[in-house]
This record gives structure tokens, C-alpha cells and sequence, in this order.
């Protein structure tokens, strides 16, 4: 498949904080990639850069082989926060049509756009209300069919379940797959949820501590068709998030596990020794001082 997205060695600071360092992946047209990374490591930051919102301090986004110098016509964003993403003024048809009033169509054609994406998100019969007589889930389901309605190349995520209740996250992320697969969307989503990842994600794109740089970039091998309940159960899920979950263990974690696991040896050695040596005295020993 033709490459959508190309980040390479994309660098970003805030004075002297550096949040984004040498980060380069692709991102292939058609695929569903995730970002997962602990929080505070820069992901936002990341995804803002590769949006064109920031301008990064180095490196280059290209966008279908295009240089990202600013917010690209053909790219849409969906933010965690979607109670300040709506107008609440706005009837949630008029919500999901306002970006298409700067795409130069008509009124029909706007109108025509406006419900095919509600109807994509199960939302075909409340094109008259207004996003606060919605619920939470509803009105990011709102936010997923404007960005849909305008046909994006690549469509940006930002943590966009986070905000909602783990029933209504379940529900958004099958959404999520299901108009994905129908509509052939290349989508980049932003995480610090593992087992989001894995059940999203055909890739993972793993993120260190900030500054943000990739550790790893897994291929997520289950089936297309997945479940929320049998998919999570699966040995494979399991082993996938388990994976994941090791690598985003700070290098601090890692080594106070390795001093810990070093230590308990040099227990277990100091043991075995004061053991052997009392057998062959025949006299007892305590293993915890060492004194006889």
C-alpha cells in the first residue's frame, strides 16, 4: 500500500524542555495506527507537530508526499474534549457541516454529507438537536462524524475515549473499527490506554518516556472481525499487551526491578551457602544474620 503519513526525525522544544526527539515512522493509506505511550511523554505534542498546529523545532511531516507546513486541507483532528469541540448553538447537523463551509459546496451537498457521516456513527435521527441534549458518548460520536464528513486523507485521534465511561468506550471503539474498515480510513490515534491499543490498533507504535522517541513498532496479527469480550480474552491479546506493557516500564522501573532481582539472588546464595556449611558441621544455622 502507498505511504500516507512520513514523519522523519521530527524534533520539538519548549525552551529548553525537549518533548518530541527523533521520532520517524510511516503510516500506510488504509491502516489504523496507534500511538500508546505514559502520560506526559509527549504524545499530544507529537500528534499536534505531525498536524501541522505546532511547527516542529526539527525534522519533517509529510503528508501523501506532501510537506506539512500547516493544518492540510484533506486532514481532520478529533480531540479527548468534546464538550469544547462543539458549538453548543449549533444544531449537531449544523456542527458536523461547519468545516464544509470553507470546502466551497453547496448547501444540499453539505446537507447530503452532513447525515451520510451521521449515519456512519448510528446518529442518522438527531441531525435537529443540539449537542447538550446528547450524552457524552453521543456527542463525540458527533465529533468522530465531523471529521468523517469531510473525506480526510488522514484522520488525527487525540485520546478521543478517554472523557466517556468504559461502556461507552467499548461501544466508540467497535464504531471506530467498524467505519474504518467500511470507509478505508487512515487513521493515527493517541493513547496511553494499552489494551486500546491492541484492540484498535493494526500497529503499535510504542513511545519512551518524555522526550517522546519510538521503542518499538509491533504489527498487531489478530483478526480484522474482534470482539470485545472473546478478542480480549485471546492469548495472543493478552501476550500483545503484555509486550507492550514491558516496554513502556521506565528505565528507573527496570533497574530498581533489576537491583531487587539481584538482590533476592545474593539472599538465595548467602542461604545456600550458610545451609551447606551447617550440614557439614552438623550444627544448626540461622540464614537471616549468618550467625551460628
Amino acid at each position: 500500500m502507498p505511504t500516507m503519513l512520513e514523519v522523519s526525525g521530527l524534533d520539538h522544544r519548549f525552551g529548553d524542555h525537549q518533548a518530541v526527539r527523533e521520532v520517524s515512522f510511516t503510516v500506510e493509506t488504509g491502516q489504523l495506527a496507534c500511538l500508546v505511550g505514559p502520560s506526559g511523554c509527549g504524545k499530544s505534542t507529537l500528534l499536534r507537530c505531525i498536524a501541522g498546529l505546532i511547527a516542529p523545532s526539527g525534522g519533517t511531516v509529510r503528508l501523501h508526499g506532501d510537506a506539512v507546513t500547516g493544518v492540510p486541507a484533506d486532514l481532520a483532528v478529533v480531540f479527548q474534549d468534546y464538550s469544547r469541540s462543539l458549538f453548543p448553538w449549533l444544531s449537531v447537523a449544523g456542527n458536523v457541516e461547519f468545516p464544509l463551509r470553507s470546502a466551497g459546496l453547496s448547501r444540499d451537498e453539505r446537507r447530503g454529507r452532513a447525515q451520510e457521516a451521521l449515519d456512519w456513527v448510528g446518529l442518522g435521527d438527531v441531525g435537529r438537536k443540539f449537542p447538550w441534549q446528547l450524552s457524552g458518548g453521543m456527542q463525540q460520536r458527533v465529533s468522530i462524524a465531523r471529521a468523517l464528513a469531510s473525506r480526510p486523507a488522514l484522520l488525527l485521534m487525540d485520546e478521543p475515549f478517554a472523557s466517556v465511561d468504559a461502556q461507552t468506550r467499548f461501544e466508540l471503539e467497535d464504531l471506530l473499527r467498524r467505519v474504518q474498515r467500511d470507509q478505508q480510513s487512515t487513521i493515527l490515534l493517541v493513547t496511553h490506554d494499552i489494551d486500546e491499543s491492541v484492540y484498535l490498533g493494526d500497529r503499535v507504535l510504542v513511545l519512551s518516556p518524555s522526550p517522546a522517541s519510538i521503542v518499538a513498532d509491533l504489527t498487531i496479527d489478530l483478526p480484522a472481525d474482534r470482539d470485545q469480550i472473546t478478542t480480549r480474552e485471546s492469548a495472543r491479546f493478552v501476550a500483545l499487551r503484555g509486550e507492550i506493557a514491558r516496554l513502556l516500564r521506565s528505565p528507573a522501573q527496570g533497574a530498581a526491578e533489576q537491583d531487587l532481582s539481584e538482590r533476592e539472588l545474593a539472599e538465595q546464595d548467602l542461604a545456600s551457602s550458610l545451609a551447606t556449611s551447617a550440614d557439614a558441621a552438623g550444627r544448626p544455622t540461622s540464614v537471616t544474620d549468618g550467625r551460628r
